[in-house]
């Protein structure tokens, strides 16, 4: 049986349609997801994430833990500041991408994505062995919810008691977190988000997390704010040429061959998980460009690829297979068909066209660099 979201009640009374989502229950869409998606672009959407992981590492060595166990250099970032990372096997394979948020000089919390989540607090608890640092997956303890969009700073900022920032919310800046009061409600307030927008993330006690809802639902009526689901925020990332694990991202595969290759931080102290195989990625890189890497396409008309389809260099009889779709969508904002894909490296350079097997007819794409949308300053 699917996990419940602490806001499941709420979603349910909205007339959400609910999908299984890495074992949980979540709302796919309210009712149009075109309409949450055209929401999220030009004015703001309200987002459950519940079901995302939160593991807490802590002690005086947690820094060093955190940078031995990832890619990154943790150990970098500043008090209120978060970073992107992942976490990767010995082989140099993704096993999670993830947000790391420093909260205090030795706390963090590594937000994990929910079908990962028990493994990143496993390899966490394995790999901060010798250190003195403590891990806890606290991930019970939050609900998540996010608003996204360009209208999102004024709803937040309408419903906020505090921060603990001197300049309040505008002192909140991209990739950063402090702790916050809305409407006597103790949170954490993030400035994160996955749809290509400017938003907000929010940590909440889970019983408290109707009560936060709804206060935003009703400060963004006159912004536009939508609920929206995990269909629409799939075509954001899309759009916005994020990966997602399970398609962009595995085990299978390094971050160099994701074009992720400038989180691995080789010139940070000691050694880490991984370091050995992705030197010799990196050093095979050297001498030519790797077997498959990830790029961008554009189609035209409505038939979009989707993840799975075949690419191929050519229509005719004599063509070859030489990639796979990863994910892909006709665009709601653009109007156009756009994917992300893993082609031979010969076939990398944009301006080129393949063709995706789409039902039996090869459609011709363009090669393109993600992403495809990139919202106003």
């Amino acid at each position: 049986m699917s996990t419940q979201s602490p806001l499941h009640e709420v979603h349910a009374e909205l007339g959400a349609s609910f999908t299984d989502f890495a074992g949980w229950s979540m709302p796919v869409r309210y009712s149009s997801e075109l309409a949450e998606h055209k929401a999220v672009r030009e004015a703001a959407g309200l987002f459950d994430l519940s079901h995302m992981g939160e593991i807490e590492v802590r002690g005086p060595e947690a820094a060093l833990a955190l940078d031995y166990a990832m890619i990154g250099n943790l150990s970098g970032v500043k008090v209120g500041r978060a970073r992107y990372t992942m976490l990767c096997h010995s082989t140099g394979g993704v096993l999670d991408d993830l947000v790391v948020y420093r909260l205090a000089e030795q706390r963090f919390l590594v937000v994990a994505n929910a079908g990962n989540a028990a493994v990143v607090a496993a390899e966490l608890r394995d790999r901060a062995d010798g250190f003195s640092a403590e891990v806890d997956d606290r991930s019970a303890e939050f609900a998540l919810i996010a608003v996204q969009g360009p209208r999102s700073p004024e709803i937040v900022s309408s419903v906020l008691d505090s921060i603990e920032l001197d300049g309040g919310l505008p002192d909140l800046k991209y990739y950063a977190a402090a702790p916050a009061v809305v409407r006597g409600h103790e949170l954490l307030l993030a400035r994160t988000g996955y749809t290509g927008e400017d938003g907000f993330e929010l940590y909440v006690p889970p019983a408290e997390a109707a009560d936060v809802w709804r206060l935003l639902t009703e400060a963004g009526q006159s912004h536009g704010l939508l609920p929206a689901g995990l269909a629409c925020r799939d075509t954001l990332r899309l759009e916005a040429g994020m990966p997602l694990y399970g398609n962009e991202l595995t085990v299978r595969l390094t971050p160099f061959e994701a074009g992720l290759g400038r989180l691995v931080k080789f010139e940070k102290p000691g050694d880490f998980v991984g370091r050995s195989a992705l030197e010799k990625h990196r050093d095979d890189l050297a001498g030519g460009p790797s077997e498959r890497v990830l790029i961008g396409l554009r189609g035209n008309g409505r038939r979009a690829p989707r993840h799975g389809y075949r690419i191929l260099n050519g229509s005719g009889e004599d063509a070859t297979e030489i990639g796979e779709v990863t994910s892909g969508a006709l665009s709601p904002t653009l109007g156009y068909p756009v994917a992300m894909a893993y082609v031979d490296s010969a076939h990398r350079e944009p301006g080129g066209t393949l063709y995706v097997d789409i039902r039996g007819r090869f459609e011709p794409v363009e090669v393109v660099s993600p992403p495809f949308y990139k919202r106003s300053a």
